[in-house]
């Protein structure tokens, strides 16, 4: 089944740098420009994919229950840590300017300043690896883990989210300039000529993207696991600090969870580092056919502050047990009440954050 994450994996990269599906900048262009489209696409994306999971999952578990929930699914631990971590990783969205999958097909498109931002990822990583056992010992083994079918059954928690969903939807509507969005397609396609240039070298509108990547994610679980993008960073950091003895060589209850596990494999063609790579190979295929692919070196505070936000992204990631695919769109679309405290960490640190950064920006005008 690893041939088929590559290809969901390919998909999803070319969808993601298709409609330019970036979870920090949606939530950027509304916080900043009350654009309300790239918030409604992610909670497109979240209804899409949580109404596929839930179909998949009463499939394979009629009746859930707590000690019951299917393998692999990213539902995680639920705490303080946890939604510290989201908090963690939303600054660090901002000081890099995307999150850790954006990061990915933004150095598909000649982007090198992700470049920096992926290898402070690791070193984020690595930090969080070491600092794991007290934060276990101390909380986390003591957390519990809520899935929320187990709590209200397949419908109850479906409703429960889609109603939250909506209820989002209506307060992100409300307090927009509703203004039609500029990549917004006027027109269709009138011939084939046409529905080519426009799948290879136009932008795609963020609806289109969102219902896509929605689909994607629940046809993945049939036949291997949850999206996620950050398992293969931890597993290649925890396989060279276990090598080098620079983390410890017993990471407490890290491998009793679901999410981006981190188990060192000495198998490169597994399900995550194919998923990976083709996301990697999607991204680049789109910005190719788009005419995208325009190499640019960053400046060095660009690079700096990248591998900053980069460290604080990885350290945030591994405490959290995935990122914004992994832990948060995974895990709410697979009704995981770890995937909703990460979202409000996130959201709760990028508005703080883009407040002071205006803040100090129009002091120093």
């Amino acid at each position: 089944m690893t041939a088929f994450a590559f290809i969901i994996g390919f998909c999803f990269g070319f969808v993601m740098k298709k409609s330019r599906f970036c979870f920090y900048c949606h939530i950027r262009d509304y916080i900043e420009h009350k654009n309300c489209d790239g918030v409604l696409a992610l909670i497109i994306a979240l209804a899409v994919g949580s109404i596929g999971y839930t179909i998949v999952m009463a499939s394979w578990i009629p009746n859930p229950t707590p000690n019951n929930i299917p393998p692999d699914i990213h539902v995680g631990p639920v705490s303080e840590i946890l939604f510290l971590a989201g908090v963690i990783f939303g600054i660090g969205m901002v000081l890099s300017r995307s999150c850790i999958s954006a990061h990915w097909y933004h150095l598909s498109e000649g982007a090198f300043s992700s470049l920096f931002a992926l290898l402070g990822v690791a070193f984020g990583f690595f930090l969080a690896f070491n600092a794991w056992n007290p934060l276990y010992s101390i909380r986390i083994a003591y957390t519990p883990i809520i899935w929320l079918p187990a709590r209200l059954g397949y419908a109850g928690a479906l409703a429960l989210q889609i109603l939250l969903l909506g209820a989002a939807a209506a307060l992100v509507w409300r307090f927009s300039d509703k203004k039609p969005p500029e990549n917004r397609v006027e027109e269709p396609p009138a011939n084939f000529s046409d529905l080519y240039n426009h799948f290879f070298a136009q932008k795609w509108h963020y609806y289109t993207g969102a219902i896509i990547i929605g689909i994607l994610g629940f046809l993945l679980i049939i036949w291997t696991k949850p999206l996620g993008v950050t398992a293969s960073i931890a597993s290649w950091v925890r396989a060279f600090g276990s090598a080098y003895a620079l983390i410890p060589s017993r990471l407490d209850g890290l491998d009793g969870f679901a999410g981006c596990g981190s188990l060192p494999s000495n198998f490169w063609l597994n399900t995550d580092n194919l998923l990976l790579l083709g996301l990697i190979l999607g991204s680049f295929s789109a910005s190719l056919g788009a005419d995208g692919f325009k190499a640019r070196l960053p400046r060095a505070r660009w690079a700096a502050l990248n591998f900053i936000g980069g460290v604080l992204l990885g350290f945030g990631a591994m405490l959290s047990l995935g990122c914004t695919i992994g832990t948060l769109l995974s895990g709410i679309h697979a009704g995981a009440l770890s995937g909703w405290i990460f979202a409000l960490g996130i959201l709760f640190s990028i508005w703080g954050s883009l407040r002071i950064k205006r803040a100090v920006f129009l002091k120093g005008k």
